[in-house]
């Protein structure tokens, strides 16, 4: 049986199902990515790669609702957020195509005073790239693969994750429909082995993955041996660090807005709530109710199997002596949400990352325990620090180990900043100009005429 299955995870029914790739399938769309290579990326202007891209937003525009269903039957995200993750996707094809032309221009190397000639780097397309992408966030994790490579000049051969297929083959229409020649957007619906082959294959220039951390490192691992570049971007357990506040009711407002959109399962969501003790009380008990009160209104999980995952990562906390505050109980992927406190170091909860509305609240006694709470976990994705004091901000910024940092404020993600974490989190950056020089050749041409 297909692996490729949209299940709606609201009612448990199998929608449609895909038929896997065969291996001559794959064999074509190597072919056809490596062909289009030679010509996409070395015989087109960047403005005619740009126009596409535009095309590409505008397509994203027009089948919004459709594509928003879609999202909403594959992983049971509301259509409202659905929406949202659409229009978000198009604004980063619009970013690209207003900038990339800017982001490939060459860059003069200053050589000195005395030396002689001149030097520059250019940037030119490695070549067909292999995307592995999530459920998550069906749209908007192409978006920010897809949109800096092909204006790049790469070419792409996308893997969604199975319980997307739909997504997957909406969006490649798109491409299609874009007037993308042929070969330069691939979908496959490729399995396991499959995909192991093609990172390991020649004509596949680099890889990109956004999943789990033990995904990351399979992949990593091929790629190793076959001397690819890689970019993963993988788990977080993100610190959400309340410092100080001038107004608890909208630090709750955030911490709640960080811990359960998309129902807990981003990898960049705010997971750990470290607080310190004179505004600890005041700030569970009010976070306490606020999470809860919500439990109501939340979506679905993903799957089923990602509400059996969680359940048995909040049973095992519980039994290692963490008190749980719950909403209710569990549905089928349906999960209530929560907050975890008295969960400690030697917890295999506390290292954890729990992909759903659950939360879990330490007590500091000041910022530098505060920072070793933050920084002792395996991930370093994004994070979170609400403060009153804008030196000690910046001050605790510094010494959070994690790619990102966010001060006073959630929901902060834009086309223009740049997305990517350290430790377990992976490597590499998405979005912004730096996602446009993770697949580059940045080829230096030092010159004495």
């Amino acid at each position: 049986m297909s692996s490729y299955l949209v299940t709606n995870p609201a009612t448990g029914e199998v929608v449609e199902t895909y038929p896997e790739a065969t291996d001559e399938q794959i064999e074509r769309a190597l072919v056809a990515a490596a062909s289009a290579a030679s010509s996409w990326g070395r015989a087109t202007a960047p403005a005619d790669r740009a126009a596409l891209l535009r095309a590409v937003a505008e397509l994203h525009r027009e089948r919004r609702d459709d594509l928003a269903r879609i999202i909403n039957t594959e992983m049971g995200k509301p259509l409202p957020d659905a929406l949202g993750e659409v229009d978000f996707s198009a604004d980063i094809y619009d970013y690209y195509a207003e900038h990339g032309a800017t982001l490939l221009a060459d860059e003069p190397v200053d050589l000195g005073p005395d030396a002689q000639g001149s030097a520059v780097i250019k940037r030119a397309p490695l070549g067909p790239l292999l995307g592995i992408m999530p459920w998550n966030f069906p749209s908007y994790q192409i978006a920010r693969f897809a949109g800096p490579n092909l204006m790049v000049g790469n070419t792409i051969v996308l893997k969604h994750a199975p319980q997307c297929p739909s997504s997957a083959a909406a969006i490649a229409r798109i491409f299609d429909d874009a007037g993308f020649p042929a070969g330069c957007y691939v979908n496959v619906y490729a399995t396991n082995e499959q995909v192991a082959d093609m990172i390991g294959d020649p004509r596949i220039a680099g890889v990109s993955v956004t999943g789990s951390d033990r995904a990351g490192a399979a992949v990593a691992e091929i790629a190793g041996r076959n001397l690819k570049k890689v970019v993963l971007e993988l788990g977080g357990s993100d610190p959400f660090i309340v410092l100080g506040a001038d107004d608890i009711d909208a630090v709750v407002d955030a911490a709640v807005a960080a811990r359960l959109d998309n129902v807990g399962q981003s990898c960049n969501a705010a997971k750990r709530f470290i607080v310190v003790e004179d505004l600890y009380d005041d700030f569970l008990e009010r976070f306490t109710a606020r999470v809860l009160a919500a439990s109501g209104d939340l979506a679905p999980l993903s799957s089923v199997l990602a509400a059996d995952r969680l359940e048995a990562q909040i049973r095992q906390a519980v039994d290692g002596g963490a008190r749980l505050a719950s909403a209710g109980e569990r549905r089928g992927a349906f999960f209530p949400a929560g907050v975890l406190t008295g969960v400690t170091a030697d917890s295999e909860a506390y290292r954890q990352e729990l992909f759903g509305p659950v939360a879990m609240v330490f007590r500091v006694s000041g910022e530098d325990e505060a920072v070793a709470v933050a920084n002792d976990t395996p991930y370093g994705l994004g994070s979170y620090i609400f403060t009153a004091d804008r030196e000690q901000a910046y001050r605790v910024a510094d010494r959070i180990e994690a790619g990102m940092v966010y001060i006073n404020g959630v929901m902060l993600d834009q086309a223009e900043t740049p997305f990517g974490g350290v430790k377990r989190s992976g490597f590499g950056r998405e979005l912004g100009r730096y996602g446009m020089d993770e697949f580059v050749n940045k080829k230096l041409v030092r010159s004495l005429i």
